[in-house]
């Protein structure tokens, strides 16, 4: 995989943002494979799609890329709010590519990939609409809180200009489905105890320190009355899934 971007003509485009978008679209083109299957090349769709910018030809899994010259961050500008949560309640979203890229070297820093099935509605944040001088006015775009992503679901291409083993992304990319629940509420439990759980200090655990997220996933889900019992039941597909592991008495341990 060369991180270089290839020269291209760009005389004819003035915005920086366009620029930057035929550059980084045209790298994931020439050198990016499908992280899903393997498949050596990804196809671009035809521009102006509300959602997606590449397909594989083998698996047909589609792909959207977000790219920024600045360090990937907690928060990525996403594309329309209401496009996006029809996606994401449809399971009809595509998996993003988010990249950090050099201006000064033209060559890629950092590329990730997000599932899918990570995308609920808890990490897409509506931003304000547009203003009336705007040339969209009116228009509302959103945000994805990459803070709000099980690690599990943040999986590494590129990291400080290195290429991540092949074998290791397909690997994680693999796991990552073990959680693709179709059911929206019941996947967002799932993700929002396993948030919990990757914020254990040690990959031992009991039942009891995790009850102490009980009033924050309370917040999060007020229409649930019994949290705890909710967190076992969660638990529990944890450890069928193979995420976590019961050793008994009320202690756990984290694996993935």
């Amino acid at each position: 995989m060369n991180l270089q971007f290839s020269a291209i003509a760009t005389q004819n485009y003035h915005s920086p943002s366009q620029i930057a978008r035929i550059k980084t679209e045209a790298w994931v083109a020439d050198n990016l494979y499908c992280p899903r299957c393997g498949h050596p090349k990804l196809n671009h769709f035809n521009n102006n799609r509300p959602v997606a910018d590449f397909y594989c030809p083998n698996c047909q899994n589609e792909f959207e890329l977000k790219s920024k010259s600045k360090p990937l961050s907690k928060k990525m500008t996403g594309s329309a709010y209401s496009v996006m949560i029809d996606r994401i309640t449809s399971n009809k979203n595509p998996d993003f590519l988010f990249m950090n890229y050099s201006k000064d070297k033209q060559c890629v820093i950092d590329l990730i990939l997000i599932p899918k099935n990570f995308f609920i509605p808890d990490i897409v944040e509506k931003r304000k609409p547009l203003s009336p001088t705007a040339r969209r006015a009116g228009w509302v775009g959103c945000n994805i809180l990459i803070s709000k992503i099980p690690k599990q679901g943040i999986i590494e291409i590129v990291k400080n200009g290195k290429v991540c083993d092949i074998n290791d992304v397909i690997n994680k990319v693999n796991n990552s489905k073990l959680l693709a629940i179709p059911n929206l509420s019941a996947r967002s439990w799932l993700l929002d105890v396993l948030n919990c759980i990757n914020m254990m200090p040690q990959n031992d655990f009991s039942l009891q320190q995790l009850y102490q997220f009980t009033n924050d996933l309370a917040k999060k889900h007020p229409k649930n009355n019994n949290i705890q019992a909710k967190i076992r039941q969660q638990l529990q597909l944890l450890r069928n899934l193979g995420f976590v592991d019961f050793l008994g008495k009320g202690q756990y341990k984290r694996l993935k």
